[in-house]
């Protein structure tokens, strides 16, 4: 299956979960996901990677059918597409929640539909569950992938308003100064 070969590859970091839904041989993972390895180290380990998708929520059986994720870039787009594009089943749904994205907007790639929202700050995972109107009680009784499973199915069917469809370079062009805000210990 598609995620665990992403596991095998060394692509999931800060690991939520990994875990097969209740349909067999469909699989659902939250956590981080590399888009580009950091470089190994003069004795051969692997460094942190440079550029990774933060809290990010796949469903995939042997192609992706989700995802959703924070990047801190815009620009970091093209190599989310370049990476794991190939793996976009027909039809996926994605919801990218991007730092310095200037307006919400509608990009068609690989055969997937990406809706790009702004996100200074925040979790993608509680900021999808908003987008599309899910409460808890919405996951009652579900084991971590099937949660992930009915976000997917929500995310099918959504139809985001006053967000027009852009191309790849329009979204690109489409971006703020922000940083991404981070609160910790004083």
């Amino acid at each position: 299956m598609l995620l665990q070969q992403y596991k095998e590859n060394g692509l999931f970091i800060s690991v939520n979960f990994l875990e097969e839904t209740s349909s067999a041989g469909t699989w659902g993972y939250r956590g981080d996901l590399v888009l580009v390895a950091g470089p190994d180290d003069d004795k051969g380990h692997a460094m942190p990677p440079e550029l990774i998708m933060r809290g990010a929520v796949l469903l995939a059986d042997d192609k992706l059918r989700m995802l959703v994720g924070g990047l801190d870039d815009v620009a970091d787009i093209p190599v989310l597409l370049e990476k794991y594009g190939a793996d976009f089943a027909p039809g996926m749904k994605a919801m990218l929640f991007i730092v310095n994205l200037k307006d919400t907007m509608k990009v068609e790639s690989n055969g997937a539909s990406l809706v790009l929202i702004p996100l200074v700050q925040g979790v993608p995972w509680n900021e999808a569950m908003e987008e599309l109107a899910l409460e808890k009680g919405d996951f009652k009784g579900q084991s971590p992938a099937d949660k992930v499973a009915t976000l997917a199915a929500e995310l099918a069917s959504y139809q985001p308003k006053r967000c027009p469809d852009a191309t790849l370079d329009e979204a690109l062009a489409s971006t703020t100064t922000a940083k991404r805000e981070v609160w910790g210990a004083v």
